[in-house]
């Protein structure tokens, strides 16, 4: 299996994408795990795309080893896309999950279910040292339910209800979300892109 370093610090991000590259011949590693100096990327673009990029990029250069970036967030339809590429902070800097959550469910307290429309967007890139870069987005559709249910999961995944269940992400096992979610989806396009640039992934060890 091929080493590649998580930018991300997020654990529970670490632990998805692990769960779903290992199937793919990718042995994810932690950036603190791998040696990489603790400094923060900034996260300033204006998509998820280009904030994918800018971490995927900044940990390679340090490292100067093969590095895969997540950059995902919650899509309202009802409030124009928000909170977007601001899903982490939308309560304020240093915004807990508790607190982004009780925001969002004030925002749509009198809402309808029919106007709850909402998606779950991940963009992964994944950079490697000669400047070649892939880059995948994958999304799950639902709509946000009235209440947090469940205790699985992370950030908004107790208030979302994918499309085709009455659970939240929340309430659903960690196997199940691992093939549904948004994050699943962005490492099936990945993996094809991959075979469309390089062949057989796995078996060159690019």
């Amino acid at each position: 299996m091929k080493r590649i370093i998580a930018a991300t610090k997020n654990r529970h991000k670490i632990k998805e994408i692990e769960a779903i590259t290992s199937q793919f011949g990718m042995n994810i590693i932690s950036r603190d795990d791998a040696g990489v100096p603790d400094v923060e990327i900034p996260e300033d673009g204006d998509t998820f795309e280009e904030n994918s990029y800018k971490k995927a990029y900044g940990i390679m250069e340090l490292s100067g080893e093969i590095t895969v970036a997540d950059d995902s967030g919650l899509e309202v339809d009802y409030l124009d896309g928000a909170p977007g590429i601001y899903s982490a902070r939308f309560a304020g800097e240093g915004a807990t999950d508790d607190k982004n959550n009780e925001k969002l469910l004030q925002l749509m307290k009198d809402v309808p279910f029919e106007q709850r429309t909402a998606r779950f967007v991940s963009v992964i890139t994944m950079v490697f040292p000669d400047g070649k870069s892939v880059v995948a987005r994958g999304t799950v559709e639902g709509h946000l339910a009235y209440e947090l249910k469940g205790e699985r999961g992370f950030g908004y995944d107790p208030m979302f209800i994918p499309e085709g269940y009455s659970e939240t992400m929340g309430e659903i096992s960690g196997e199940e979300k691992n093939r549904i979610s948004h994050r699943a989806n962005a490492l099936k396009v990945l993996r094809e892109k991959l075979r469309e640039e390089f062949g057989d992934f796995e078996a060159s060890g690019k």
